[in-house]
Parts: structure tokens; sequence; C-alpha cells
């Protein structure tokens, strides 16, 4: 009895595995897309999530599972416990918002393996990636951008045989400032809209705040003073100042000599 249990479990756990691994294909290729009825999401809470998931619309539900024939044969969720095969429980709940159902294989009472989780999130039914598809995608990524890193670095470094290997960084910047003042210039300092709107709220600031003007003032006359003629007095002087280089050129004669008188 013990060979004939042990052989009938490993076919059993073969099938299992095979089933697994076209599970896991299909799991992968739903990782991209959403579900959800819009007509029952105001109506969503914890005692009806299980019947929105089973939707005949929702693609993440398998039809052929234990609960679909539980449900058909009106028993109670209790009976999945009896069951062996594909079934999905109501794993967590955070209401109003956030429903997680499990999609898992029982082989027996208290043989459960877990296939794929499903998070209800404001009604969008998404599902969650495992965690090899999570460490794929995330090395996919810093591959690809090692790659570009590594091709941008090569196309700066230079060769030569009489200089050797240096980097060239001068004809990037150049076509940098380039593109930047080109698009500087391109760019409008405000649109229509903007311009539209400002005189809109400048027009009202001015109603409500009208300026006030100060009246100009007269400016006053200012009495322009003859000046007084001065050109007699100019002439005068003048007249004096020649009279008396007349004078100074006049050789005076040398003075008379007076006889001494003999006591």
């Amino acid at each position: 009895m013990t060979e004939v249990e042990s052989k009938g479990g490993l076919e059993a756990n073969g099938l299992s595995k095979e089933r697994r691994s076209g599970i896991s294909d299909l799991n992968a290729g739903a990782l991209g897309i959403s579900w959800h009825d819009s007509a029952f999401i105001p109506l969503l809470n914890t005692s009806n999530v299980m019947d929105y998931f089973s939707e005949r619309s929702n693609p993440f539900y398998d039809h052929t599972c234990n609960n679909e024939i539980i449900k058909m044969q009106r028993l109670s969720l209790d009976q999945l416990n009896n069951m062996i095969g594909i079934e999905y429980i109501l794993l967590h709940t955070q209401e109003p918002i956030l429903y997680v159902v499990r999609k898992q294989e029982r082989n027996g009472p208290n043989h459960v393996v877990p296939l794929a989780d499903y998070y209800i999130i404001a009604g969008v039914v998404y599902q969650a990636p495992d965690l090899a598809s999570v460490i794929n995608s995330r090395l996919l990524n810093t591959l690809s951008n090692l790659k570009s890193a590594f091709d941008e670095a090569q196309s700066f470094s230079k060769y030569h045989p009489s200089k050797g290997y240096w980097w060239e960084f001068k004809d990037q910047e150049n076509s940098d400032k380039k593109d930047s003042k080109d698009k500087k210039k391109k760019e409008e300092p405000s649109s229509m809209f903007q311009r539209q709107r400002v005189d809109l709220l400048l027009g009202e600031l001015s109603k409500k705040f009208p300026p006030k003007f100060i009246p100009p003032t007269q400016p006053t006359e200012v009495k322009e003073e003859t000046p007084k003629p001065e050109t007699v007095a100019v002439k005068q002087e003048i007249k004096q100042e020649k009279t008396e280089e007349k004078s100074s050129n006049v050789i005076k004669p040398p003075p008379e000599k007076k006889p001494k008188l003999i006591r």
C-alpha cells in the first residue's frame, strides 16, 4: 500500500508541476491587463467581492474552479476544504478600497499550493506579479540602462596612434548650447491666453481701485531782470588804461639842477 501511494503521489506532483508551468505562462501574459465592472463598483464590499470577482467577463477567473461548482450547487464555501482542484479565496480586506483574492490549488484538506494573487483597488482587478517577474523586470531595466550608459561613454572616447586615448565632450556641449538657444528663441515669453487673462485681471483691479490723478501745478512766472548797460564803464576803463600806457611811454626829462648858494 505504501509503494502504490508513493507512486500515486509522485504522479500527482508531476501533473501539478506541468499545470503550474502552464499557469505561470498564462500569468506572465496577464500582468499587463486589468478588469472592472463600473455598475458593480459602488456596491462592492466584503460580502459580495467574491461574486464580483467570479463574473463571466473577468479574464482572471477560471470558470472550471471549485468555486463555480459550489456556486451552481448552492453550497457553502466551507465545502471547498473537502474538494480537490483550483479554488479562489478572499485573502485580505481593507475596506472600502482594497481586496486581495488568492488563486490556489488544493490537494487535500490541509495541503494548498498558491498559484497567483489578485488585488482589487477601487473596483479594478489587477494581477499581482510574482517575485521572479519582478526580479526579471528590474534586471532587464538595469541592463538596458547600463548598456545605454556604456554606449554613450564610448561615443565620447577618441583614439589616435600618436596621442592615444582621450575624451572629447566639446562637440556635445556646443550642440547642447545651440539646441538650448534655439529652444529659447522659439519659446514665446507668454501665450495669448496668459496675456488676455492678465489684461482682464488688471482691468478688474483698475475698476476696484481707480488711480488718483494729481492735477498739474501751474508754473510761476519768473520776471527776467534786464541786465544794466555796462558798456560805458568798460569803455571808460579801456580809455583810462590807454592813457596810462601812453603816459608810461613818454620819456621824462632829467630833473633841473638848482645852483647852490655860497654863504
